[in-house]
């Protein structure tokens, strides 16, 4: 039987080709959802009243959502957060993930016509280290978050 002397060198090459194409995929470890800007006064909160000492000192800090209030568990529950993406070019703050904590819950009742479907709500400093507000066309951004 003839066998191909170019084969081995064919499987090769695609190897070759494919390989790098694997590395420039983004794997995603979390769960995509939105962040809106969490305004004063931050107390009381519905995890823990008027004590100020709730707040962490990195300022980054935010409201749950309906979405993962899990009926007031996810008060002190830490989240990985990042911006991935908005309308406008340039609204996240490339490489910029941090660290918030789940300090209050703003649910159905909340004033702000799409609240219900808004992930966290990030205070003001968690807001503007992942987004470019100066950019930012809304009031919402994309983002990728994990526990």
């Amino acid at each position: 039987m003839y066998r191909s002397q170019s084969q081995p060198c064919l499987q090769g090459l695609s190897l070759i080709f494919l390989v790098p194409l694997f590395f420039n995929f983004h794997t995603s470890y979390g769960d995509v959802g939105t962040a809106a800007l969490y305004s004063p006064p931050y107390l009381p909160t519905a995890c823990y009243g008027s004590d100020a000492s709730q707040f962490p000192s990195s300022k980054f800090f935010a409201a749950a959502g309906h979405g993962i209030w899990d009926e007031g568990a996810a008060c002190g529950r830490q989240y990985s957060v990042r911006c991935i993406s908005d309308s406008t070019p340039d609204a996240c703050n490339q490489n910029q993930t941090i660290q918030i904590t789940i300090v209050d819950h703003i649910g159905q009742e909340a004033s702000v016509p799409s609240a219900y479907n808004t992930t966290v709500f990030l205070s003001a400093t968690a807001f503007r280290t992942i987004a470019n507000s100066s950019t930012t066309s809304s009031p919402y951004i994309n983002i990728e978050f994990q526990q």
